[in-house]
């Protein structure tokens, strides 16, 4: 040592606390889960549904999902991105096989790794709560031996990453309810604000927990952190999710129909590509195709063609015998109308383009038939109620030309404003009658060639998107004679204007789409009602092996789902009878002990109801694993139940060890069960015809059995 220089000692020390428990079973989770999770090498189930949007997503191709937000489908991504996917594979059918391209495991072990860390966040959960940590250990094992939350989390499905963000949001919060002089309390309540907003990233039914933990801050209101983290931040996020969603998929795709047409022109490709730089004034002698603002029952554009109604309805009615004008759901030369001035015989745009302003009077002309856009007081084919739309042929008999339309601008800023293309929602309204061109969503018979059917609506009240049109295609008309103009009609648009909508507006389009436009539901042979859930009286087939009696099953734990629903059962007789007592002011249990039996009914029968209750209202087709996040939840349950009773209601050692020998049972049944079903689980070993049809427990149970 130099000398002058002196040797400081600086007392340093750090804690380390390693709870081995939750150590042990957080390692149990990933081998459960982890495990094989590349077999089978086929599509499972619901994969055949979300790998269509992971090829989408590979392809940066614009898709809508209607049944939820596109965060899990960006998390599923994320695997298959980092698994070098190409987006190459043919969705369309259970049980094909995955081509080499495919990364099986990085498809999968997203949501394994969710499910696995379900378990530690449930063991931490309970002990927040108050409980030890023998309780929360024993919630861990139900958890982590319940057959049905392991094959949902070892497939590329959202299930076991809702529950992992919904567990945390929970476990958020009570530490920011308990941590009243923490340095970290807003730390915990941001992270609870983040799980809750990707919680309803992942799927809209993680509104319903969000929605728990917002009813236990009424006593905050006033406290503005608490509502910038538990309101203003999801909804940030929320709406970053979409924002990532659509900076990713700029390019056209397979649902851009379902959109606007100023949605799809902002898209790359598509319609883009054809309407680029199209005039954006519409003008007197403009060639134009009308789309309906309405994409029920599908989009489709104003349309006529060389056959007339038949002179008799199958009912007997009559009609004009004019020809027909109807809404075709497919792009067709016969979709172009042109504007004309009423007050002269031009079919071209003048030099300067007179343009069409809102109230304005036009006609309109088909392009390829020359008949005029007609509407009269004659029932229409399909709906009665209104007057059928024609297009006017002069057949010497008393009934005069009706062709006159004004133009009513909807969504427009003056009432001067220039008819846009694209941008402008219209109605066009008849002169004669004051009745609305609209869209009936009927279909007409054969001789309609089953396209839809276009009225005239007397009645029409509001702004009902069936009756607004909007200028898709759109040209100037620069030839007066016929045969020029349907060559002219047949060619393709081209200029050079570019037109985006802003993300706020693509947002809001969007979320009206998924809220509006619903796919067609039709029973599946696994559907169920969720009264079938409470008892498992249903299962799923997820796979069957091409030639043997392999297969995977979403089949629950039966021993779990039983001790879960007894637990439900005790706790809330337990519930009442204190609350009936303590309002007699007979306090059986410790105002602590009631708190905190009151806060875990809150977090666990709470968490429980509002996952499942919900699915009575819904009218859509449902499943079993709908029920596993509130499934979740009351096996959360039974470990309180067990510690409540065990020190509050049974006072004789006798007993006590009594009950400590039926929990050891209970467990000692619940591993059982989980090993004969796991066969079932993990889709091996594969089993003989025999012993499948012994692990039919309950009739109602559709196990695959092949024959040989």
């Amino acid at each position: 040592m130099n000398a002058g220089m002196q040797c400081v000692k600086l007392p340093i020390s750090v804690r380390v606390e390693l709870n081995l428990l939750l150590l042990a079973v957080t390692v149990l989770a990933l081998v459960t889960r982890l495990y094989g999770i590349q077999f089978p090498r086929a599509v499972v189930f619901d994969e055949v549904y979300y790998g269509q949007f992971l090829s989408l997503y590979m392809k940066q191709v614009f898709f809508i999902d209607e049944s939820g937000p596109p965060f899990g489908h960006m998390v599923l991504a994320l695997g298959a991105y980092l698994g070098g996917f190409d987006g190459n594979f043919v969705w369309n059918r259970i049980g094909a096989e995955y081509t080499s391209n495919v990364p099986v495991w990085s498809f999968r072990v997203i949501p394994a790794l969710a499910g696995s860390f379900c378990i530690p966040l449930a063991y931490l959960l309970v002990v927040k709560l108050g409980y030890s940590h023998f309780s929360a250990l024993g919630a861990c094992v139900i958890l982590l031996i319940e057959n049905s939350l392991i094959v949902q989390s070892r497939f590329m499905l959202l299930e076991s990453v809702l529950i992992f963000f919904l567990l945390l949001a929970v476990l958020s919060y009570l530490h920011f309810h308990k941590a009243r002089n923490s340095s970290f309390r807003w730390f915990w309540l941001m992270i609870c604000g983040v799980s809750c907003a990707c919680g309803i990233g992942v799927k809209y039914m993680g509104m319903f927990t969000y929605f728990l933990l917002l009813e236990n801050i009424h006593w905050f209101y006033r406290v503005l952190v608490r509502f910038l983290a538990l309101v203003v931040l999801p909804v940030i996020m929320y709406i970053g999710f979409f924002y990532v969603h659509l900076t990713l998929l700029f390019r056209s795709g397979p649902h851009d129909q379902m959109m606007s047409s100023a949605f799809q022109a902002s898209l790359e490709g598509g319609l883009a590509r054809i309407t680029q730089g199209q005039p954006l004034d519409v003008a007197f002698g403009s060639q134009v195709t009308l789309r309906t603002v309405s994409s029920k029952p599908v989009p489709c554009w104003l349309h006529s063609h060389k056959v007339n109604y038949p002179i008799r309805y199958e009912n007997g009615r009559g009609s004009s015998h004019q020809q027909q004008v109807t809404c075709y759901p497919f792009k067709d030369v016969n979709n172009w109308w042109i504007i004309k001035d009423p007050g002269r015989h031009s079919l071209v745009v003048s030099s300067p383009p007179r343009p069409v302003r809102h109230g304005d009077i036009i006609q309109l002309l088909h392009g390829m038939t020359s008949r005029y856009l007609n509407t009269h007081d004659v029932a229409a084919p399909m709906s009665p109620h209104s007057q059928e739309v024609s297009g006017y042929i002069d057949f010497n008999v008393s009934m005069p030309a009706q062709n006159l339309w004004r133009v009513d601008i909807v969504n427009r800023e003056s009432d001067r404003e220039i008819w846009k293309t694209i941008l402008s929602e219209v109605h066009l309204v008849h002169v004669n009658t004051s009745a609305v061109l609209k869209l009936s969503g009927a279909s007409l018979p054969e001789w309609g060639f089953k396209q839809l059917e276009v009225v005239g609506d007397k009645v029409y009240k509001g702004y009902q998107q069936s009756g607004m049109w909007n200028v898709e295609e759109h040209r100037y008309g620069r030839s007066q004679e016929q045969k020029e103009r349907e060559l002219e009609l047949k060619s393709p648009t081209n200029s050079d204007i570019k037109r985006n909508l802003t993300f706020m507006a693509k947002f809001l389009e969007l979320q009206w789409k998924m809220l509006t436009v619903k796919n067609e539901e039709s029973e599946h042979k696994y559907s169920s009602s969720p009264l079938e859930w409470i008892t498992m009286d249903t299962n799923i087939a997820y796979w069957l092996h091409p030639s043997s009696n392999a297969q995977i099953q979403l089949i629950g734990n039966i021993v779990n789902w039983t001790i879960a629903n007894l637990a439900l059962v005790v706790y809330c007789l337990m519930f009442l009878t204190y609350l009936l007592r303590r309002r007699r002011k007979v306090e059986d249990i410790s105002q602590d002990s009631w708190e905190q039996l009151v806060l875990a009914g809150v977090v666990c029968f709470g968490g429980w109801a509002v996952n499942y209750l919900p699915f009575f209202l819904m009218e859509k087709t449902l499943f079993l694993y709908h029920y596993l996040p509130a499934l979740t939840f009351k096996i959360l349950q039974i470990p309180i139940v067990v510690e409540h009773l065990y020190i509050h209601v049974l006072k004789s050692p006798a007993q006590r060890k009594a009950f400590g020998g039926v929990i050891l049972a209970v467990l000692c049944s619940v591993y059982v069960s989980y090993h004969n079903l796991s066969p079932l689980t993990y889709g091996q070993p594969a089993l003989s015809s025999d012993e499948l049809a012994a692990l039919r427990w309950r009739e109602s149970w559709d196990i695959l059995l092949r024959k040989r």
